[in-house]
């Protein structure tokens, strides 16, 4: 029983068809009733042609005229594939343009720049004036940084206006603020569900309005913020104020101090923790919303409380001390 001729790619030299091609090639021809099985996919393959004088005559291709036909034929196929896909990439030019437009606008609904600190309170303003119900506020102070009178008297009218419609307004600060005359300007003036509370150190300035919008700055002197619309980044801003406002100390309606420890304030607790990672008295002050040549006193203060006489041993006198161990 003859076995059938296996299935196989245009391309494809079966094992019998090459044996018989070979035989070709040794003998110059093969009988067409001798390669029934294969002489089709020879044929395909332009490896034999019938004889012109004898049809049932087989005759081979010399193999390297065969192979530049079966390149040239590859060739051809690759090239239609590629008009092919180049025809397609056509087609979806346009869906793609359109599907990256939305992804833009998208995009530019979650987070949007305003690029100078006029653009910025506008907007502000306006997101405070749809809202009514909560602002999350952390505003690091900067006493280099003054707020001229007419800016601080419009976001006192503006948290006013909100407080008025029966919201509420929670703002954290460092401890430093807690005996400003721009903490207590602020507070006296306000009426209504306002808390304030401080921490040693806060994050960059962060407004949430509604817990719908949020800004932050977009950029270190504050004159870029970015407008965040998107609610997984809104959820992460809530969780994370909640998270500072359950570790901050009252300040506003109702203060509450933190006790000195051993004749060491928490404010020379908090810049004895800054002290021994190493951090310049500008940094220092910067982080703790003071200026420097008041952090410069304070160092002073705890240099003489735990009796150090330079720089060097007063990070060493902290780690022995305990200080940074203990508990308010």
């Amino acid at each position: 029983m003859t076995t059938p001729h296996p299935h196989h790619g245009p391309d494809e030299l079966c094992p019998e068809g090459k044996r018989v091609y070979q035989r070709a090639l040794r003998d110059g021809h093969v009988a067409l009733q001798d390669t029934t099985d294969v002489a089709s996919c020879l044929i395909d393959m332009s490896l034999l042609h019938p004889a012109a004088e004898d049809p049932n005559r087989l005759e081979p291709v010399t193999p390297s005229v065969a192979l530049q036909r079966l390149l040239r034929a590859s060739e051809d196929r690759i090239a239609d594939e590629r008009r092919r896909g180049q025809h397609i990439a056509d087609a979806f030019e346009s869906l793609i343009r359109a599907g990256s437009l939305k992804a833009a606008v998208t995009s530019t609904a979650a987070l949007k720049i305003l690029s100078s600190k006029e653009q910025t309170s506008q907007t502000i303003a306006e997101a405070m004036a749809k809202a009514g119900t909560e602002a999350l506020t952390i505003q690091p102070y900067r006493p280099h940084l003054t707020r001229r009178p007419e800016v601080h008297e419009a976001a006192v009218a503006r948290d006013q206006a909100f407080l008025d419609r029966g919201a509420r307004i929670r703002a954290l600060y460092q401890h430093t603020v807690r005996h400003t005359p721009y903490a207590r300007a602020r507070y006296e003036q306000l009426t209504g569900d306002v808390e304030a509370r401080t921490l040693d150190e806060v994050t960059e300035r962060l407004i949430i309005i509604d817990r719908t919008v949020a800004f932050i700055p977009a950029s270190a002197d504050r004159s870029l913020a970015l407008e965040v619309r998107h609610p997984a980044l809104i959820a992460y801003f809530v969780n994370t104020f909640d998270r500072l406002w359950h570790l901050a100390t009252p300040m506003h309606p109702q203060a509450v101090h933190q006790p000195t420890l051993n004749g060491v304030t928490p404010r020379q607790r908090a810049i004895a923790a800054l002290l021994v990672e190493g951090h310049t008295d500008s940094d220092i002050a910067d982080r703790l919303g003071m200026n420097v040549r008041t952090a410069r006193v304070h160092i002073a203060k705890l240099a003489a409380t735990l009796g150090s006489e330079s720089r060097a041993q007063l990070g060493y006198l902290i780690g022995q001390s305990g200080i940074l161990d203990q508990e308010a």
